[in-house]
């Protein structure tokens, strides 16, 4: 375990060197076997106020690092959708992604008053953060890697990723809040590695645990996303961020979990209409 996972590191470290890189090139992307998602049903009228404005916050993922037009990641694919909707006629979307940020930096961000301002006025808060919380266990113990190591490093994770959220909550109590998983960018070229696998889920199954203390809120698996496509997602500077493809695929599942919320909200409107009837 330990020497493999030293290996990987050191594959790590190269490709974060890559990714210090710009280049104007766009990734390639195959155009077969495309990754298939389950077609989003009409999202009725009443659902979403008018405009939208969904406000996004976290690291790499959310700032768009591999995007090759560097307009944002997955957030321009989710506009293009929510604007395919009848009911919608705008939709802003806010972006507060920095790269590298781990949760106590994101923390620390949040006590700013202009992410503090536009939180408030969200009428959805996308959350993409941890991925750099499993890198710096890599970067903090190369030499002696063990998995307990990151089942340590994953209660300080739970602690601050509660706090974010509490934070969230305080500045706006309606918003929908999607927390993105982690995934695990090197399952295609070292599926050897399983350890990487199993650590990812496990620090998965906390996102989804710690979502479910929260209302409206809720988890956006993106992990088979990467495991199971037999197409380039990844950005060809560093194999590590997604590509354009690999932001879209993220932003159609974002798109699609937001079906979940038009149940809750129909189901909630006629439990109110009929208190109202027996008053």
């Amino acid at each position: 375990m330990r020497h493999k996972i030293t290996c990987l590191f050191i594959c790590l470290v190269w490709i974060s060197g890559c990714s210090q890189r710009t280049t104007s090139e766009q990734p390639h992307v195959q155009q077969h076997n495309v990754v298939e998602l389950s077609k989003k049903e009409t999202i009725p009228a009443s659902f979403f106020p008018d405009p939208v404005q969904i406000v996004s916050i976290g690291d790499s993922l959310t700032q768009g690092v591999g995007d090759s037009k560097d307009n944002g990641g997955y957030l321009p694919y989710l506009q293009k959708n929510l604007e395919k909707e009848p009911s919608i006629t705008s939709v802003e979307m806010i972006n507060h992604g920095v790269r590298g940020n781990r949760t106590d930096q994101l923390l620390k961000r949040l006590d700013k008053s202009r992410v503090q301002e536009d939180i408030e006025q969200a009428d959805s808060i996308v959350v993409t953060i941890g991925g750099n919380d499993i890198m710096r266990v890599f970067k903090q113990n190369f030499s002696n890697l063990e998995l307990n190591q990151f089942d340590s490093a994953k209660i300080g994770y739970e602690k601050r990723l509660r706090q974010i959220l509490d934070k969230v909550r305080s500045e706006n109590q309606q918003a929908q809040i999607y927390l993105v998983g982690v995934y695990n960018p090197f399952s295609k070229w070292f599926a050897d590695f399983y350890e990487l696998d199993e650590i990812m889920n496990d620090w998965n199954d906390s996102g989804k645990k710690i979502i479910t203390e929260y209302d409206s809120a809720y988890f956006i698996e993106i992990d088979d996303i990467f495991q199971n496509s037999k197409e380039d997602l990844l950005y060809t500077e560093d194999y590590f961020h997604p590509n354009d493809r690999g932001y879209e695929l993220i932003a159609e599942r974002i798109y699609n979990n937001m079906e979940v919320l038009t149940i809750g909200k129909d189901t909630m409107e006629a439990s109110a209409k009929g208190d109202d009837d027996q008053e």
